[in-house]
């Protein structure tokens, strides 16, 4: 029976592994959140776990669901938690952060909703600080070294070129 745990120990840790790239990831977007929701006044503990959860959720769906058109399922995971963990009444916001993370122009809908602040420490982090929004170079440098890539960058783009080579009509279905 021992040498099942270690296999199942074995074949889990392999795919927590693979795993490196998002969660560092959402460490930078997290970390980058807390800077970019700064004019918004200090975040409540109700906030931050909004934010953690949909930083934890965002981007899930490419590795869960296999697939560079990650929104739906991404959206899907985060209703399933919120459901099981009794909250509920916090979907429509989460899942509001992580359709439009990834939208070009500036989230208008509830000002109240941490949606903006989202989108802005997301861009922030996948542009690798090309995208500023105002923040200073070297804090970005900070945060990068704190949450180095893992290779969540070159992932991606292995996935966009080929999601351009089999959906050349629809290479990047995240954009908004």
């Amino acid at each position: 029976m021992w040498k099942e745990l270690r296999v199942i120990d074995d074949v889990l840790l392999a795919m927590l592994r693979s795993w490196v790239p998002i969660c560092r990831h959402t460490g930078t977007t997290l970390t980058g959140w807390r800077i970019c929701a700064r004019p918004c006044g200090r975040p409540t503990q109700m906030g931050m776990t909004k934010v953690a959860i949909a930083a934890a959720m965002h981007d899930l769906g490419i590795w869960t669901a296999g697939t560079f058109d990650y929104l739906p399922p991404s959206i899907e995971l985060a209703t399933a938690h919120l459901r099981s963990c009794g909250r509920p009444e916090w979907t429509a916001e989460i899942t509001t952060m992580i359709r439009e993370h990834h939208k070009l122009s500036a989230y208008r809908g509830d000002p109240h909703w941490l949606v903006e602040p989202f989108r802005r420490a997301d861009w922030v982090d996948v542009s690798r600080g090309g995208i500023r929004y105002g923040l200073p170079r070297n804090l970005l440098r900070q945060i990068f070294s704190t949450w180095p890539n893992a290779g969540f960058h070159r992932r991606l783009a292995q996935l966009a070129f080929e999601r351009l080579r089999t959906h050349p009509l629809s290479p990047l279905p995240m954009l908004r």
